[in-house]
């Protein structure tokens, strides 16, 4: 059988194998043991906001999506169908995902809570399942989105052109996933900011206290913005890359044949086995720490997708030197979550210091929390910046080096499916806590679920900084791809693109005058798109966290209304309304996200048709750079800033109740925002900005922009 033949079946092999492993999860799942009939009540209140919520903002998203396909249908020259068609299956498989995994998460939480009831170390399997489901489906859908697109739209060997037609699938699912994240993530931080200034700073209750009207509202924002809203983020970014990675190589068809386009599906279907191995490695134990039996999921992972690169690069693809690349790509993954672990970890040095800092108020905790937070901004980009560097020079620079790039970023990617697992066992795990607490049950239940909560929340932080490693990365792909094909809509020769790539100084006879232009930073009309793209991200995350406020500010009205109005609540004798601020935060959120979104479609669009393509190619170096920065700030901070909290409250600095905890509360409810809303959006603004560009360049060319007049 010819290789590529086999290559095909390796990758169909895997998407079934996902789909047959998602299915297998979900019904050990349904026979977990559900607990008392308080723990089913509460779980039921969960599940139907958590649905109810997920319902609306899609049939919010819908029309969006429908009128942007009609759009592009008409609009776009060429095959507009297949941009279009892409499109919408983007968005469509986007949401399903989120469906999916967001649904396994709800039926995990109560099942995780009863677990504990009898150990902690099955709690830790049910909920780490529960997450695992989550982590399959984004990679099981692009997977299975792109495969079948491609038969659909033709892309074949004897006419590699087609890749670019699949560039609407990417658009589609970065646009369907920042309302996903935005509206998530403004309904999750409203909940958890009105129950936490209502209930802790104001009436003096614990966290996932029954008697507040927010913590339903808190719980099912904890489903529908991390782990609905975080999958969304990861099945772009995965959806992006493999699109921007296939479309690079197409220039390296000569060298390695039809495998130098198939070669990212192969390598993301070894990394979608490896997750399969890494999830069943997860094993709970009295003894072990939670986090520790999550690193062995992803050492298991790790080490199974290095052996399989190696038999890819050195025996598939022909050059030992992309198995090196990958593994760079793999390495980067680990030292992330480890740089993520001390500047998050609720028993590194930053976290106590920020908790320390409580001890003399509110100001010095938020001083210690954004400090650490710009320090770990740094560290992290300085990263990326050697990995990117490195994986060049290893493919010997010019060209090729950007296949290195190419595949190191491939090599952060395979490592989504089990990174997502460990994310969305986070939100499992505090949703277990939050039913424990409500349900009355012993303090042993609740010591466990916090136990598994405090390792949540470093879980959920090193989804941040992977998300963001990936977006960066993948963002540097993306434009890879968008110069490859503005090269190609102006038709300049492979050796013309090197020589540009490279800046080791254009051939005129080579490169058309418009890429000569494109080289130069000083000229106006970069520059300007340069400072307009940097300034983006803030405008954005202004956005973003003003409607976090106003979401907030609403539910904290109700919330209090409803102490000063319902008798009996304090004493127990009185049942809030919690259905009440779940309609709140929904309509609330629907609405906030909507804004943001548009902007985020609008600027790039803008400055294409009125700058030209190659001055939208420095905005987009604008969005990026800057962007990974504030978001890397971002969910660090808010993370440390977290746990923060959760050191005081297991009884240092005077513990619960005291004024360093009051501080600490403070601090997190600041970082809620910033870390769970504004920063992860980021991840998807990014990547949308960038895949929107490839989609549209064909567009700003035939529509002959106002950009021409400047050449």
């Amino acid at each position: 059988m010819e290789p590529d033949r086999l290559a095909e079946g390796f990758i169909l092999f895997s998407t079934v194998l996902l789909m047959a492993m998602i299915v297998a999860l979900y019904l050990w799942l349904r026979k977990r043991d559900t607990g008392t009939e308080r723990m089913r009540e509460i779980a039921r209140h969960i599940h139907v906001g958590a649905n109810a919520f997920l319902r609306r903002e899609f049939l919010t998203i819908a029309p969006f999506v429908a009128v942007l396909a009609l759009l592009l249908l008409i609009a776009m020259p060429g095959e507009s169908w297949k941009i279009a068609l892409g499109f919408v299956v983007g968005a469509a498989f986007s949401l399903l995902a989120v469906f999916i995994g967001m649904n396994a998460a709800v039926l995990a939480n109560v099942r995780t809570t009863s677990a504990a009831r009898s150990s902690a170390g099955q709690a830790l399997l049910v909920a780490f399942r529960g997450g695992g489901v989550m982590g399959l489906t984004i990679v099981a859908l692009n997977l299975l989105g792109i495969s079948v697109l491609s038969v659909l739209f033709g892309v074949g060997s004897n006419n590699p052109q087609t890749i670019h037609s699949l560039v609407g699938f990417g658009f589609g699912a970065s646009f369907a996933a920042l309302f996903a994240q935005l509206g998530g993530g403004i309904f999750t931080k409203g909940a958890d900011i009105a129950a936490d200034l209502v209930g802790k700073i104001e009436q003096g209750i614990p966290e996932d206290d029954p008697r507040n009207a927010a913590v339903i509202a808190d719980q099912v924002g904890d489903n529908v913005g991390d782990v609905a809203g975080r999958g969304a983020d990861l099945f772009e970014s995965s959806a992006d890359n493999l699109v921007a990675t296939m479309i690079v190589g197409i220039s390296f068809i000569p060298v390695y044949g039809w495998m130098a386009v198939l070669f990212p599906l192969l390598s993301r279907a070894i990394g979608a086995v490896g997750a399969v191995l890494g999830i069943m490695a997860v094993r709970g134990t009295e003894k072990r720490d939670p986090i520790a039996s999550m690193n062995i999921g992803f050492i298991v992972t790790a080490l199974f997708s290095i052996v399989s690169f190696f038999f890819l690069g050195k025996y598939v693809m022909g050059d030992i030197r992309l198995f090196y690349c990958l593994v760079l790509g793999v390495l980067t993954a680990v030292v992330v979550s480890l740089l993520v672990q001390f500047y998050t970890g609720i028993k590194m040095r930053p976290v106590k210091e920020i908790a320390e800092g409580g001890v003399s108020g509110v100001a010095i905790n938020l001083i210690y929390g954004f400090a650490w937070g710009m320090e770990s901004a740094v560290v992290l980009k300085i990263v990326v910046a050697v990995v990117n560097v490195i994986a060049f020079y290893i493919m010997g620079g010019g060209l090729p080096g950007i296949l290195g790039v190419t595949a190191a970023t491939l090599g952060i990617t395979e490592m989504e499916g089990i990174i997502m697992a460990a994310d969305a066992f986070g939100p499992i795990a505090d949703n277990a806590s939050g039913i424990a607490e409500m349900s009355g049950l012993g303090p042993q239940v609740r010591r466990a679920g916090d136990m598994l909560d405090a390792a949540g929340n470093i879980a959920k932080a090193i989804t941040k900084g992977y998300g963001m490693t990936c977006a960066l990365m993948t963002s540097v792909v993306i434009l890879f791809a968008y110069l490859i094909s503005a090269a190609e809509v102006i038709h300049i020769s492979n050796a013309g693109l090197e020589s540009f790539v490279t800046f080791g100084g254009a051939d005129p006879d080579a490169i058309a005058l418009s890429v000569i232009r494109g080289l130069s930073l000083a000229h106006p009309l970069n520059l300007a798109a340069l400072m307009i793209g940097s300034t983006i991200p803030f405008l954005f995350t202004s956005q973003a966290m003003k409607a976090v406020g106003r979401t907030a500010f609403k539910m904290v009205d109700e919330v209090r209304r409803q102490f000063r109005e319902i008798p009996g609540i304090m004493t127990g004798a009185g049942q809030p309304d919690y259905s009440r601020c779940v309609d709140i935060g929904t309509r609330q959120a629907l609405i906030e996200m909507i804004g943001p979104t548009l902007v985020g479609v609008a600027f790039p669009v803008t400055v294409g048709f009125l700058m030209g393509p190659w001055a939208l190619a420095f905005y987009l170096i604008g969005v990026k750079i800057i962007g990974a920065t504030l978001a890397i700030f971002m969910f660090n901070a808010g993370g440390a800033w977290d746990n923060a909290k959760k050191y005081i409250e297991e009884g240092h600095f005077g513990g619960k109740g005291s004024e360093p905890h009051r501080a600490s509360v403070i601090g997190d409810t600041l970082g809620d925002p910033l870390k769970d809303t504004a920063g992860p959006s980021l991840h998807i603004l990014i990547k949308l900005q960038n895949i929107l560009a490839i989609a549209l360049l064909p567009l700003f060319y035939h529509l002959d922009g106002v950009w021409r007049l400047w050449e």
